[in-house]
């Protein structure tokens, strides 16, 4: 038989897989209607990995069957993406508990951020807040985490990523172990500066202070100025802050102009991050579960079961819904080996009902999830 035959072949089975497909989808509808009807769960993943081993034994080779296990998964994945959207259409509404609100109470908060007067943190909060704002700085991001908790501030804000670094993995970390949820963000420019005492020049700089990652992202510079010792801190700020506390003309501090002038330091250079474009995205975090009605984003966390296919088959609801996915990052899961809690940013509003089929089908399908914002 020539190929033109084969194709003809070809053709008139896809013909017959088109309606074999259509009349599965048609039961499946059925069942839908059976499942509103008594309250049952649309996943049953007991009864799918029986009918997967099912139709793999009906197969005549071992690539035939590792085919059909793929096509039957989709096959059964598209199935309860529209017994999910029935189950919508017929009223039966996906309880979120976040309440949605017209602003936030920028003028009567008390707003808390991680570091020193001066950090990068504090410009984030007072560029969101207003220069007004009445706010405080913790040591750690975790006593950020702790003064929601306790009822001392009302909204804190912290950096989760950077264009160059990379995220902030304590904060991912952080938001899974609080319920404390994302209601804002906030993007800063970082232009690190190299900081003395008054009167110092850079050829006295034996010792520079930073934080690792502005070490990191003045490489370039601190390679041309080999000789001068690096030495981590926790915030850039309390560098600048040892700097002019110690008196030593011999230290310096890699921090912003900002913290230059809260702590009467010279900028001995300008600019000595490599990357022209720099900047880190900080997010605006209460303990409240609320979002904004014109919000744009939504962040949750998953845990998946740890087999194959599965973030596969949890990415489709974005697909099949339509929803822009704009990040994806993973942490390891403490105390379980080689198993990973995926985090994702994707475009949406809780009140959007493309959003609310997704998440129903996340919920059912994925260990756990959680919504860590809409903002």
């Amino acid at each position: 038989m020539d190929l033109k035959e084969l194709r003809v072949q070809i053709d008139e089975i896809d013909s017959q897989l088109v309606k074999l497909f259509e009349d599965r989808m048609e039961v499946s509808a059925q069942i839908a209607d059976y499942k509103i009807s008594t309250g049952k769960k649309v996943f049953d993943r007991q009864r799918e990995k029986e009918k997967i081993e099912a139709v793999k034994s009906l197969t005549h080779s071992e690539f035939n069957s590792i085919g059909v296990e793929e096509l039957f998964s989709q096959l059964m994945s598209m199935s309860r993406k529209l017994q999910y959207a029935k189950l919508a259409s017929q009223g039966a509404s996906l309880r979120l508990p976040f309440i949605q609100i017209d602003s936030l109470d920028k003028g009567n908060c008390r707003v808390c951020y991680q570091g020193a007067e001066g950090a990068y943190s504090e410009l984030a909060t007072k560029k969101f807040f207003g220069d007004d704002v009445n706010c405080f700085h913790v040591d750690s991001f975790r006593d950020a985490f702790g003064a929601l908790e306790d009822g001392s501030a009302d909204y804190a804000v912290l950096p989760i990523e950077n264009s160059t670094a990379g995220i902030v993995s304590e904060i991912y970390d952080l938001l899974t172990e609080y319920e404390n949820y994302i209601v804002g963000e906030q993007i800063i420019e970082i232009r690190h500066c190299l900081l003395g005492l008054p009167g110092a020049q850079i050829s006295d700089i034996k010792t520079v202070y930073s934080h690792p990652q502005s070490l990191m992202q003045s490489a370039r510079f601190l390679a041309d100025h080999s000789s001068i010792k690096q030495v981590s801190m926790k915030n850039n700020a309390f560098a600048a802050r040892k700097v002019a506390d110690d008196k030593d003309k011999t230290q310096g501090a890699i921090a912003s102009a900002n913290a230059a002038e809260v702590y009467g330091l010279e900028i001995l250079q300008e600019g000595i991050n490599q990357a022209e474009s720099n900047s880190t995205r900080f997010i605006v975090v209460t303990n409240q579960k609320v979002y904004l009605k014109d919000a744009k984003k939504i962040s949750l966390c998953l845990e998946i079961p740890h087999e194959a296919g599965s973030l596969y088959h949890i990415m489709s609801h974005f697909i099949y819904n339509n929803l822009n996915m704009t990040k994806i990052e993973s942490r390891p899961i403490e105390d379980r080996n080689w198993e990973y809690r995926f985090f994702i940013d994707f475009d949406g509003n809780l009140e959007d009902s493309a959003v609310k089929n997704a998440l129903r089908g996340l919920r059912e399908e994925a260990k756990l999830m959680k919504i860590l914002g809409n903002y």
